[in-house]
Parts: structure tokens; sequence; C-alpha cells
């Protein structure tokens, strides 16, 4: 970067007229003084995520998987059959459904992010 004489603006290498006040450049660039570091800013760092709430946020998605919400069998009316253990369904024919366990899992992990996130540690 080439600095004017003039108005001491830094102008591009190839530019032979300083584009803010019109003085020709010389041949030679003059040395841009280096600037001095900006000092530290004030206003406190973005913290860090509350990792208790993270390690709640997971103890629940395990709990969510160990206790999965049952339903009927496809050939049976639609009925919601309760939170049971998954090795111990709550009738022999009974299926995990699919759609609440998302649901379920999603809701768990976006409030536990959210949580986090709301109760951060100020660093």
């Amino acid at each position: 970067m080439k600095l004017c004489p003039a108005c001491r603006k830094e102008l591009p290498e190839i530019s032979r007229y300083c584009s803010h006040c019109g003085q020709r450049l010389h041949a030679d660039s003059v040395e841009v003084p280096p600037q001095p570091p900006p000092p530290p800013s004030a206003t406190p760092g973005p913290g860090q995520l509350n990792i208790e709430i993270l390690y709640g946020m997971v103890a629940m998605l395990s709990l969510a998987i160990l206790f999965p919400p049952w339903e009927t069998p496809p050939l049976q009316a639609p009925e919601f059959l309760g939170l049971h253990f998954i090795l111990n369904p709550p009738t022999p024919d009974a299926i995990v459904s699919r759609l609440l366990m998302t649901i379920e899992l999603v809701t768990i992990a976006i409030a536990g992010l959210y949580g986090s996130f709301l109760f951060r540690k100020k660093l």
C-alpha cells in the first residue's frame, strides 16, 4: 500500500494520484507507520455454557431412551400405553412410538441447550 504524502490516505500500489486529494504520488512508496494494537475492550466475553445443565440434559436424554413412549400395534386403534422400561413393554405386542420419541428427544435437547446458554457462566 502507498501512503499519500499530502493527506496520508492509504492507496493501492498501482495508483499514480491520490483519489482523496488529487496529489501526484511519488514512485517510491512511503513507509506506513505500524498502528498500535487496540486497547482491550471492557465488555465481558461471551461466557461459557453451564456444564451442569448440559449434564442434566444428557441424563434426561438417557432416561427418555430407557423409558420410551409405547403405543398399540399398527393393527389396533392408536392408543398411548405409557412410559415403560424399554425391555418391559406394557403388552407383548406393543411398539415404541417413533413420533413421540422424536418429539421427546428433540424437546429435551433444545431445552437443555437453551438452558445452558441462558444460565451460562461469565468469564
